[in-house]
């Protein structure tokens, strides 16, 4: 059978220092007129990098692999392993520098929250806007209109310029028109994180319909439970090559071995958070340090035995004057199984005065009750109930076994460990022989 996408020996090359423009106004075009002639110059001197040349970085390089029709294929890898490269050069958005590559069928892509959408016109009017991008004719978009609206859970704004839309919001009505227009190829990268749980969960369950109906589906996505739900084959990418093309399980737990291996060559009780790699790109570094204290104060770096108090700092900054703001931490499973989150709005005795600048909020968990395992820890910043920074996979450490009880067991099924108390009612039954 011929493959549905072929993709042979493709590489792309971006040059550093250049600028990239979505929009280019009369000012940026004038300005760069003016700075041509003196770039010529400069360059001509070794103004570029020292030796009259420009720095390159290979995003991608000989990536080659082949898609059947009907496939539910994951890419997974780290920031900056190149997932989102290769996806804007199989949806045509950009050319590979190297290579080549053939699509049999219509693709619907679904690569930035809101691509598409004009910020001044309504939701009303960006689903006929975006839709036709997509390939929709109008009486199509008619036919799902009320479809893709209900979808998304945008009725009572679907006049409103999208501008005024959350990125939650957003995000909805992006998915929602692409996800109708039942494309043969469906091209989703990572937009699926600022949906909401129950959004989540209807997106995945388009998605498995997509792959019920035969349709192809490239699923790019730090979910490690939804790509194993999802995908019957994953491609692991790693610093723009591939390392792993296969069945799904066993790529999964590739993955998260080189996570870990390179996790353990840095691990320290001391997390840089404003250039952590787990940040959206829609997102700005206000977060700055997480810092992880166990025991009486003992610096975090791997180990933390069941049941011992965890203490962390959090270091962020607010840009303008406030008094609603909130740190969330998350704590999850290597493929990103949510089992507990500590959150600042639930301390009842917190003071709520207005504040700005650098901030450090400290929490305090008495005992943390996971059971002996792997886990990662994500941070969330919300400022006036809108989240403005997060990082996933901030830290990561080892729960050991302890004598938690007092009784040398451990429970062996479960995820949390709880402090319980049993006692057996009545008197003792008198025996006789």
């Amino acid at each position: 059978m011929t493959p549905i996408i072929e993709v042979r020996n493709i590489s792309k090359e971006y040059l550093l220092g250049e600028a990239a423009r979505m929009y280019g106004s009369f000012r940026e075009t004038l300005k760069q007129a003016v700075r041509k002639p003196w770039a010529a110059v400069t360059n001509g001197l070794g103004g570029s990098n020292g030796n009259g040349k420009r720095e390159s970085f290979w995003a991608l390089r000989d990536v080659s692999f082949d898609v059947e029709k009907g496939e539910t294929v994951g890419i997974v890898g780290a920031n900056g392993a190149g997932k989102s490269t290769l996806l804007k050069i199989l949806s045509r958005i950009t050319d590979p520098t190297e290579g080549s590559v053939k699509v049999r069928g219509q693709i619907a892509s679904l690569l930035e929250v809101g691509s598409g959408f004009h910020p001044e016109l309504t939701g009303r009017e960006n689903i006929y806007l975006n839709g036709a991008i997509l390939g929709m004719r109008k009486a199509e978009i008619e036919a799902k209109f009320e479809e893709i609206v209900n979808f998304a859970g945008i009725g009572r704004f679907l006049d409103t310029p999208v501008k005024r839309y959350s990125s939650g919001m957003y995000v909805r009505l992006a998915f929602s028109v692409a996800a109708h227009l039942d494309p043969e190829i469906l091209i989703v990268d990572e937009v699926l994180a600022v949906g909401d749980v129950a959004f989540q969960k209807k997106c995945l369950g388009k998605m498995e319909e997509a792959c019920t109906k035969a349709r192809t589906v490239l699923f790019v996505s730090h979910n490690i439970a939804a790509v194993e739900a999802l995908c019957s084959r994953v491609i692991v990418l790693q610093q723009g090559s591939i390392i792993f093309n296969g069945a799904t399980k066993e790529g999964l737990e590739y993955y998260l071995q080189s996570l870990s291996s390179d996790d353990a060559r840095s691990r320290s009780h001391v997390v840089d958070l404003s250039s952590a790699a787990g940040r959206p790109a829609k997102f700005r570094p206000l977060l700055k340090r997480l810092e992880l204290y166990y025991g009486d104060g003992k610096p975090l770096v791997d180990q933390l035995p069941v049941g011992a108090p965890l203490k962390t700092k959090i270091y962020f900054t607010l840009e303008e004057p406030c008094t609603s703001f909130e740190i969330a931490l998350g704590f999850e499973t290597p493929n990103g199984q949510r089992i507990l989150t500590a959150h600042s709005a639930c301390e009842p005795h917190r003071l709520h005065e207005e504040r700005i600048g650098e901030q450090v909020f400290l929490c305090d968990i008495s005992s943390l009750p996971l059971v002996p395992g792997e886990y990662r820890v994500s941070v969330d910043l919300q400022v006036s109930r809108r989240a403005v920074d997060s990082v996933a996979d901030a830290a990561r450490f080892t729960v050991t076994r302890s004598d938690y009880f007092g009784t040398g067991f451990l429970p062996k099924k479960g995820v949390v460990v709880v402090q319980n108390r049993w006692k057996l009612e009545g008197k003792v039954a008198e025996v006789r022989v």
